[in-house]
C-alpha cells in the first residue's frame, strides 16, 4: 500500500525543480532593478536572492537532519560576483536542493518551527517559497502566472495548518486571538474547505477538506485555490472580482490585518 505522505513529499521535490526552472526563465536576461509590488521594497535581485537562499538553508537543514532550532541561518550561499548571474545561480540552489532530497525519508524526524516535525515539512515548505516568489517574479515582469490548482490547495493548507506557530517570525500572529469567532476558506475549484476558529488562547483549524455539519462561519471567503493561496499570502485583495465573502468583513479585515507571513 503507498504511502500518501511520501506520494506528497515526492510531488514537492518535483516541483520545487519545476517551479524553480519556470522562475529561471521568467529572470533571465530581466532588468533584476524592478520592483517587486508583492514585496515591497524589494527588486527582483533580491526576490532571487531570498529564494535561493531559502533553498540552500533548508538544505543544509535537511543534510543535517536538526532536531533544535538553529542558532544561526548563515550558511554560504557562493552568489556571483555580479547580479546578472543571479538567474544560474538560483538554478544551482533547486541542484544543490535536489541532492539534499536525494535517498532522503521525508518521514524522518526533524526539528521544524510548523506543526509537522519531520523532514517533510522543510520540503513543502520550501516548496511554497518557491511558487509564491515565481509567482512575484511574474507579476513584476508583467508576465502571465498561474498556479496548479492542486498545489495551490495544498499551499493554503500549508499556510492555515503551520500559522499559529509562526509567531516568533510573525509576531502579529499572537493577535489572532478571540471568543470563537470563524473563519472559513473554501477553494471553488477543488474540495478545499478550511475552518478557523479564534480562541481565547490562540487559533487554528478545526476542519480542511470536508463540509463541517453544523457549523456556520462568522465570515467566509470562496475563490479558485490559486487566488485564495495569493490572498492569503497578502498578493490579492478580496474585493476583487475573483472572491465571494459572506459574512463579517471586520473579522475579516482583523485577519489580514494580523496573518501577514
Amino acid at each position: 500500500m503507498s504511502n500518501p505522505r511520501a506520494t506528497a513529499s515526492a510531488v514537492h521535490r518535483e516541483a520545487v525543480a519545476a517551479e524553480t526552472a519556470r522562475f529561471v526563465a521568467a529572470v533571465k536576461g530581466a532588468d533584476l532593478t524592478l520592483p517587486v509590488p508583492g514585496c515591497p521594497g524589494w527588486t527582483l535581485a533580491d526576490l532571487v536572492k531570498h529564494t535561493g537562499s531559502v533553498q540552500r538553508w533548508f538544505s543544509v537543514l535537511l543534510r543535517r537532519r536538526v532536531q533544535e532550532p538553529p542558532r544561526s541561518r548563515d550558511v554560504e550561499l557562493r552568489l556571483p560576483a555580479s547580479e546578472d548571474g543571479y538567474p544560474d545561480w538560483l538554478a544551482d540552489s533547486a541542484a544543490e536542493a535536489a541532492s539534499a532530497f536525494d535517498g532522503l525519508d521525508p518521514d524522518a524526524p526533524m526539528w521544524a518551527w510548523g506543526a509537522d516535525q519531520h523532514a517533510r515539512f522543510w520540503i513543502r515548505r520550501m516548496l511554497i517559497e518557491t511558487l509564491v516568489h515565481r509567482t512575484d517574479a511574474e507579476r513584476a515582469l508583467g508576465l502571465r502566472s498561474g498556479i496548479d490548482r492542486d498545489l495551490a490547495t495544498d499551499a493554503v493548507d500549508e499556510f492555515l495548518v503551520n500559522l499559529p506557530h509562526a509567531a516568533f517570525f510573525a509576531p502579529k500572529v499572537a493577535d489572532l486571538r478571540g471568543d470563537g469567532e470563524t473563519l472559513r476558506f473554501r477553494c471553488a475549484d477543488t474540495d478545499g474547505d478550511w475552518l478557523v476558529r479564534l480562541r481565547p488562547d490562540g487559533f487554528g483549524v478545526e476542519a480542511a477538506g470536508r463540509e463541517p455539519e453544523g457549523t456556520g462561519a462568522d465570515v467566509s471567503v470562496r475563490a479558485a485555490a490559486a487566488d485564495l493561496l495569493l490572498f492569503l499570502y497578502g498578493r490579492l485583495g478580496h474585493d476583487s472580482d475573483a472572491f465571494r465573502v459572506d459574512g463579517d468583513e471586520e473579522l475579516l479585515a482583523r485577519w489580514t490585518a494580523n496573518s501577514a507571513f
